[in-house]
């Protein structure tokens, strides 16, 4: 249900974009959309439950990750107006997103006791934890770096669009690299997603034609 709601933020970024930037999606864009919630459905059909506490989060999670992006590509819109250079590179979006994130990891960090944690953990004295930190921390750069040159080239409803994407190929190597065993809805899941990519690419060609 995770994923199937998750699904849901590209339907609310879509929205959010017409609103927003009077930007009208091609019938194939809503089509794509509507094609990964069906993909998401039939991948969670068999284990779906419900608990009002974590639909709240859920949803409250949706209407944010929605927010966060269609916030970003205004923030970037409104930086062309406002700067000299018409331009605000990927590295200042990066290094002012991150910036601005510290004060609410730091208080986060203080609430739930973790800097006592820190300070007593053995694995600060293990050369393999700082290695794999430190790679961590550098696989988190080139991602934000990513995620804001993609943004800033296209739109917030391709960026959340094409991030659902990448669970199709994810779920092909799981299957394939741990052996899962497949059955219909798995399989259904792919299948509609792939349609789904197949689908949005399309109308992006039409858009660019």
């Amino acid at each position: 249900m995770v994923t199937v709601l998750k699904n849901v933020t590209n339907v609310i970024t879509g929205v959010g974009e017409m609103y927003l930037f009077n930007k009208q999606h091609d019938n194939r864009v809503w089509a794509a959309l509507f094609l990964m919630i069906i993909s998401a459905v039939s991948g969670g059909i068999t284990d779906l439950s419900f608990n009002a506490v974590g639909y709240a989060w859920q949803i409250a999670n949706c209407f944010l990750t929605a927010s966060y992006s269609l916030t970003l590509r205004k923030t970037m819109d409104t930086a062309k107006q406002v700067t000299q250079s018409g331009n605000l590179n990927e590295f200042s979006m990066v290094l002012l997103n991150n910036t601005l994130s510290l004060p609410l990891g730091l208080l986060l960090s203080f609430s739930f006791n973790e800097m006592d944690y820190l300070y007593q953990t053995p694995l600060l004295r293990l050369p393999g934890f700082w290695m794999v930190m430190t790679l961590s921390g550098l696989l988190g750069l080139a991602i934000s770096f990513t995620s804001m040159w993609f943004l800033h080239q296209t739109g917030a409803t391709t960026y959340s669009l094409v991030g659902s994407l990448n669970k199709i190929p994810l779920s092909i190597a799981g299957i394939v690299l741990f052996n899962v065993p497949t059955s219909l809805q798995n399989s259904a899941s792919i299948l509609f997603g792939l349609v789904a990519g197949v689908v949005f690419a399309r109308a992006k060609m039409r858009e660019k034609s």
